[in-house]
């Protein structure tokens, strides 16, 4: 059992020093992180990284006291031995304002231009920025290139005219850059621009060179605009004239072409009225031809009609008046049959009666005959009659006298039509003719008898 415990305690121990050594090593991991952060430097792209505190060796063979990181790059301070320092390498606005500067002639300008300088970037003058600023303030460098600039302003302005400073103001821009680069490089500094922004001065000089030269643009401007006019009056004659020219071109163009048109027009129209006629005369041929076409079908048509409204109703008619006279023939033949019988009866008894047969007939029928014939008479209507006397009073007898004898006149027509002369049967004078002479086959017709009933 002891020796449990012995072995309990060891485990105990051991485990403790596994936490303690994890832990010292967490905490030592810590530490040479924290260490390595502090020690590892990073360039920003716009700042200048120097390192200083013991010698270095440059690529060109030459010993420095310090080296430079920039663009980014990183690198590892040596602990106690080495010191970093940044430099901002942005550009950095300056007013250069300068007063009463004599230029070339001793006349006093005033000269304000803008600029714009930063720490040079060529490793063969970014050393004198080191030595001479590092550690120094953005206004300090300010300062100092502007002094620097209002110097080389100076100079150059007295090397110039004022005429030369306002006319070719990029050609003094050119030339104070120039004088001021060499003292800007020895300070390390790089000039990126600059601009003249005014040229001025107190005594009006300025003003009163820009008068002539006001004056003759002014004069130039006239001149030039009375060229300019003088050209305008020009061109617009010469463009009149051509315009002249290019009218009677185009009215002797459009007359041209108006004849043109009159002679194809003219020549259309007679094409025209040429097959116009032949359209004429063929529509003449073809109406001629059509109104025969319809005539023969008129002469048709009112064949048929003719046919379908006369003939055939015609025959039709001729067919139904045979029929009907057939039918109707049928009684009357019947009737003439019968008629004839009787005829031939009664003649047989006028022979059986003997010669005075027709006496007899006569007498017997007188009323019948006589009234026959007054009737006949009766029916003759005289309108107006005008007698003329001969002054013996006879005209009116005799008018009165036509009367019996137009009686006479029947008996002796109906004598000698039938044979019977009826005055001479009622005297006494028929002289013994015996028989009435039968007529038509040996018959006496009846009709006279029977009409005048």
């Amino acid at each position: 059992m002891g020796e449990d415990i012995v072995v309990s305690g060891g485990g105990e121990a051991t485990l403790v020093w596994v936490v303690v050594t994890a832990v010292a090593v967490g905490i030592g991991l810590l530490l040479l992180v924290s260490i390595l952060k502090s020690l590892l430097h990073i360039a920003e792209p716009n700042e200048l990284l120097v390192f200083s505190g013991r010698r270095y060796t440059m690529p060109d063979g030459s010993v420095r006291g310090y080296r430079i990181v920039r663009g980014g790059r990183r690198a590892l301070r040596t602990p106690i031995v080495e010191r970093v320092d940044r430099m901002d390498m942005r550009l950095i606005p300056t007013d250069v304002v300068v007063q009463n500067a004599y230029s070339k002639g001793n006349i006093p300008l005033a000269i304000h231009a803008i600029a714009n300088v930063k720490i040079h970037s060529d490793e063969r003058f970014v050393g004198n920025a080191i030595e001479r600023f590092l550690g120094r303030s953005v206004q300090e460098i300010q300062l100092v290139a502007q002094q620097t600039l209002e110097g080389a302003l100076r100079e150059v302005l007295a090397q110039l005219t004022p005429e030369e400073v306002n006319e070719d103001r990029l050609k003094f821009a050119e030339k104070l850059i120039d004088s001021a680069e060499e003292d800007l490089n020895k300070l390390g500094l790089q000039l990126d621009t600059l601009k003249i922004q005014s040229v001025s001065d107190d005594t009006g000089y300025l003003d009163s060179l820009g008068r002539p030269r006001i004056a003759q643009v002014l004069r130039d401007a006239q001149n030039a605009e009375h060229k300019a006019e003088q050209e305008i009056a020009q061109a617009q004659a010469l463009s009149h004239q051509r315009a002249e020219v290019a009218k009677a071109q185009a009215e002797a163009a459009i007359l041209q072409k108006r004849n043109e048109l009159r002679r194809v027009k003219a020549q259309l129209d007679g094409d025209a009225e040429a097959v116009e006629r032949e359209a004429e005369a063929a529509a003449k041929t073809a109406r001629a031809l059509a109104e025969k076409e319809l005539q023969a079908m008129r002469r048709e048509l009112e064949k048929l009609r003719l046919q379908a409204e006369v003939v055939i109703p015609a025959e039709f008619e001729r067919e139904a008046r045979a029929i009907m006279a057939v039918g109707e023939a049928a009684p009357t033949a019947e009737e003439g049959k019968a008629q004839a019988q009787v005829l031939q009866m009664m003649s047989e008894a006028w022979r059986a009666a003997g010669p005075k047969a027709r006496e007899l007939y006569v007498v017997q029928h007188l009323e019948e005959i006589v009234e026959t014939i007054v009737g006949h008479l009766r029916s003759a209507e005289v309108q107006e009659v005008s007698v003329v006397d001969g002054g013996d009073g006879r005209a009116l007898a005799s008018y009165a006298a036509t009367y019996p004898a137009m009686v006479a006149e029947v008996m002796r027509a109906l004598a000698e039509s039938t044979g019977v002369d009826v005055p001479a049967i009622l005297s006494g004078q028929d002289g013994g003719r015996g028989s009435m002479p039968p007529r038509r086959g040996g018959t006496i017709p009846p009709a006279p008898l029977s009409a005048g009933r």
